[in-house]
């Protein structure tokens, strides 16, 4: 049983992927969002049914008015709108023997946001060769961050670019020939293999972009974001070092050109919240849970509430401080089955 009525929203078919890629300034980022929540209460029960017991019959005005849902949701649920079929499934890493499930309608909207996004970030693909230190896509074919770099490999058209996750020293010589030949390189690797590839092969690095991915549970001792890259700096005599910020149960990525602070493309927007009070929107500058606006991911759910702590900044940015665990999200068990 959902508790809205439906005459108070808007009957919206589909949202305008074209739009949400061209999208500008705020006012059509908040003129989409709303849209988006429209066509969610309309096509999403999951969604709807947690939604309506938030807003209590209170309609949104604003973005950050629009509830979002736990992230835990896609754990125990099938989040995909109505009349939508599945075109893939990511599946979330980790050592939980629960994983969250992403059933993706249509994959070339995915691929579109990566590439938009990268290209927003770092140019044309095809200046870059690139190399991954994290499984191929036959060992892992259900990760959306294996599917995006195995893409970005294939689409570089280079010769040397592939994974090396079991192969450092294959990877090392590939680097010094790379570096001898001033080609533009990006190395893409979970944490705790770059921090492990390089102790065993440190080098200098001119034209090499390094971006890790996070990735450090559960692989021997934990060290801050912080610690890794002073480390990973050092190794590879780089003034920086990248990250990517990204998750299973979204479909757009953001980057981070080095001391922690990320950029998002125009269609993903990045806001904290009370942590004890998670509909209360916090201030810039302030700690609190992440929650995230994903309009790329309107056929699942574009509005999540995450695990993660972090703060955002006057200009649009924003950092990501840790994670906080066997947190009781108020509202988890507001969803009517």
């Amino acid at each position: 049983m959902l508790l809205y009525q439906d005459s108070f929203y808007i009957n919206i078919l589909e949202v305008d992927y074209n739009q949400v890629f061209e999208i500008q300034n705020a006012h059509q980022f908040e003129e989409i969002s709303l849209e988006a929540f429209e066509f969610q209460m309309k096509n999403n029960p999951i969604y709807a049914s947690y939604a309506s017991q938030i807003l209590k019959g209170k309609k949104p005005v604003n973005c950050y008015e629009i509830p979002c849902l736990p992230i835990e949701f896609f754990k125990t649920h099938q989040i995909i709108c109505k009349k939508k079929g599945v075109d893939k499934i990511f599946v979330s890493s980790g050592t939980s023997n629960i994983r969250s499930k992403h059933l993706i309608s249509d994959i070339s909207i995915y691929e579109t946001s990566y590439l938009k996004t990268f290209n927003n970030f770092y140019g044309d693909i095809k200046q870059y060769c690139f190399l991954s230190l994290l499984p191929n896509y036959r060992e892992n074919e259900n990760s959306s961050l294996i599917y995006m770099i195995d893409d970005l490999i294939e689409k570089s058209v280079n010769k040397d670019s592939g994974f090396y996750l079991n192969d450092y020293l294959n990877l090392s010589q590939k680097l010094i020939d790379l570096e001898a030949d001033n080609k533009k390189t990006i190395l893409f690797g979970v944490s705790y293999a770059l921090l492990e590839f390089a102790s065993k092969f440190p080098q200098k690095l001119k034209n090499t972009i390094v971006i890790e991915t996070g990735g450090t549970k559960g692989k021997g001792e934990n060290i801050t974001k912080e610690e890794l890259h002073e480390k990973l700096k050092s190794a590879f005599s780089l003034p920086y070092i990248h990250s990517e910020y990204g998750m299973t149960e979204l479909l757009s990525q953001s980057y981070s050109s080095g001391d922690g602070i990320f950029k998002s493309p125009s269609w993903k927007k990045i806001y904290v919240r009370d942590v004890n009070d998670p509909l209360s929107a916090l201030e810039h500058s302030k700690t609190g849970g992440i929650n995230v606006i994903d309009l790329a991911n309107i056929n699942s759910c574009p509005f999540i509430s995450t695990q993660d702590l972090g703060k955002t900044f006057d200009n649009g940015t924003f950092s990501i401080l840790g994670r906080y665990d066997n947190t009781d999200l108020r509202g988890c068990n507001l969803l009517i089955e």
